[in-house]
């Protein structure tokens, strides 16, 4: 009986000593947590869509937190939340950046672009790509897979007619979508910007022509009659200075190949559409 005595008094004489162990070494290499860090995490919208230029929402908090990070990097906080940022960090507030939003570069949908095979393969624009540049004729043309939307960790960006469109409601300008297009054709412009030039192609006009619809020929007849100098034909296709366009339209309006678009929503949802009153 002495035996199994001595043996539970042995068994609790060393789980006590380790404890103790435990207990020190717990606090020997803890690792501190930043709680400004944490606090700034919680309102950051935790989509880690990598946008700020930091690994997630809980990198972007830290660096804020350790004035390495302006309070106003994530682009998908509001004013308010921008403040409570700032209180936390202990700064003075900033107001909201400058709103962007992801514009695709391409008109090319299913009627209007020209197709070069059928594709049957991976329903992926980075695996179609590689297959001769995608199944549309224009090297510079949208694939329409939906890689770009699957990027998109704010559901902004949708096939329609075999092109990807953007719901500027949603689009936070993370650059998700402009990083995962194969072709290079997603660009951020200001949120409020009244007009984009829907073409990529680089080819000459009566090469254009022969791929889609309405490419852009670069024909130069929308630069010659901007007022503000705000778009330029640059090689073969038109392009927009937002910093000098004034949203008057004339390039819209005397464009031949009606490839200046209009920023408006169709839809319900808020999904760009493209005109379907087109005289071709």
């Amino acid at each position: 009986m002495s035996n199994i005595l001595y043996a539970l008094l042995w068994f609790a004489v060393i789980s006590g000593v380790l404890g103790l162990i435990l207990a020190f070494a717990s606090r020997l290499f803890a690792v501190k947590t930043d709680e400004k860090a944490e606090k700034i995490a919680e309102i950051l919208p935790g989509a880690n869509c990598g946008g700020c230029g930091y690994a997630g929402c809980s990198a972007l908090a830290a660096a804020i937190s350790e004035g390495k990070a302006p309070v106003n990097a994530c682009n998908s906080v509001s004013k308010e939340q921008i403040d409570a940022i700032a209180a936390i960090a202990g700064v003075a507030s900033a107001s909201e950046g400058k709103r962007y939003r992801a514009q695709v570069m391409c008109s090319g949908t299913n009627e209007l672009a020209q197709k070069k095979y059928v594709y049957a393969g991976i329903n992926d624009c980075v695996s179609a790509n590689k297959l001769a540049g995608g199944d549309k004729l224009c090297p510079n043309g949208c694939i329409g897979l939906g890689t770009c939307a699957a990027s998109c960790k704010f559901d902004a960006i949708h096939i329609i007619n075999g092109v990807a469109a953007v719901d500027y409601e949603k689009c936070r300008a993370c650059g998700a979508c402009v990083s995962a297009c194969p072709k290079g054709i997603i660009q951020l412009i200001p949120y409020d910007a009244k007009h984009w030039v829907g073409c990529s192609s680089r080819d000459k006009g009566a090469v254009t022509k022969n791929y889609c619809s309405v490419g852009c020929i670069g024909c130069k007849i929308c630069e010659k009659n901007c007022p503000s100098g705000a778009i330029k034909v640059d090689g073969s296709v038109a392009s927009i200075n937002y910093d000098l366009c004034t949203c008057c339209g004339i390039c819209e309006q005397k464009c031949p190949r009606k490839i200046i678009w209009s920023a408006r929503s169709q839809s319900e949802e808020g999904i760009i559409r493209f005109k379907q009153d087109l005289s071709l």
